[in-house]
């Protein structure tokens, strides 16, 4: 899969039995060289955990879709 080499894909991830999924998916585009943004909603949470997400991907997890500390953050 080397189209996937420096793609930059946003991964929403929420409250369902296959969010757990979302884990290897991470695995499988990390390996590929594609840069994942991830969004975890409050019912995602309880599948999966943002420090697991964080720390396959290497990036912060964004937790609410409007974040009034830091309006313009993502990139």
């Amino acid at each position: 899969m080397s189209y996937l080499k420096n793609k930059k894909i946003l991964l929403i991830i929420t409250g369902g039995i296959a969010a757990y999924k979302s884990l290897e998916l991470i695995r499988l585009l990390k390996n590929n060289g594609s840069e994942i943004k991830t969004v975890l909603t409050k019912s995602g949470k309880e599948f999966v955990t943002p420090l697991s997400i964080t720390s396959l991907t290497q990036n912060r997890v964004y937790e609410e879709l409007f974040d009034s500390n830091s309006e313009a953050e993502m990139d």
